[in-house]
């Protein structure tokens, strides 16, 4: 995948965890090159992601029936939070060049979590500027804001840092966030997370959520392990 991954330092924070909790940036590198490097396509990116039925310990790994989750047509109050909804096309100020989606889950397992891992590819170093609309939105809207929905909103009361993943210090950047979230009835806390990690053109995105008020305590390593590892092989 060197169309779409760069070699990077292993830089670590004062704590020795690679990146820090909350993201990661390589200060030493333009944020974005004026035409970046090349997007990959559709079919470099399928390549590179989770297959139909592929298993990653107790998670399985299938394709979007309805062509995607929900959440990609939500919307951010105020716009400048949108990053932290959906990063798809339609709804964001960057228009992937090509995007592969896939649910992971525990099949037959209805109260357990769900990550949706969306590969999207960019032109022209978009996607070194997604990133920094993403960091830029984790600290704009760490007091709340609202997530409009076709029929209803969703109140974010608090977006944090969240652990970085594992092999953050191999990517470009990462950004990670939980998010507690008021249900739409207005009753109950819920909590989310967002990591999103870059290579070259690609982000790599991994949104959790487990219904009730459960809190998942973060994307599972994993999963992102895993998704990372193949990337890096195709």
């Amino acid at each position: 995948m060197a169309l779409g991954a760069t070699a990077c330092s292993s830089d670590k924070d004062s704590s020795g965890r690679p990146g820090g909790s909350g993201g990661s940036r390589k200060d030493d590198k333009p944020s974005a090159a004026p035409h970046g490097p090349k997007a990959l396509s559709k079919a470099q990116l399928k390549a590179a992601s989770f297959t139909d039925g592929q298993t990653v310990g107790k998670y399985t790994a299938s394709e979007y029936t309805l062509g995607g989750p929900l959440g990609d047509a939500y919307t951010a109050d105020p716009a400048g939070c949108q990053p932290l909804v959906s990063l798809a096309g339609d709804v964001s100020d960057h228009d992937p060049a090509a995007q592969v989606q896939r649910k992971v889950d525990i099949p037959d397992e209805m109260l357990g979590i769900t990550v949706d891992v969306t590969l999207r590819s960019y032109s022209d170093g978009d996607a070194a500027e997604v990133m920094k609309a993403l960091d830029k939105a984790g600290k704009d809207c760490a007091g709340g804001f609202t997530e409009e929905r076709a029929l209803a909103s969703a109140k974010y009361l608090k977006v944090e840092p969240a652990e970085a993943p594992d092999f953050a210090a191999e990517a470009d950047e990462s950004e990670a966030f939980r998010f507690t979230i008021l249900d739409v009835k207005g009753k109950l806390k819920l909590y989310e997370y967002l990591t999103v990690v870059r290579s070259g053109s690609t982000t790599r995105a991994f949104r959790g959520e487990i219904p009730g008020t459960k809190d998942m305590g973060g994307i599972p390593q994993d999963i992102m392990t895993a998704q990372w590892t193949k990337f890096r092989a195709a």
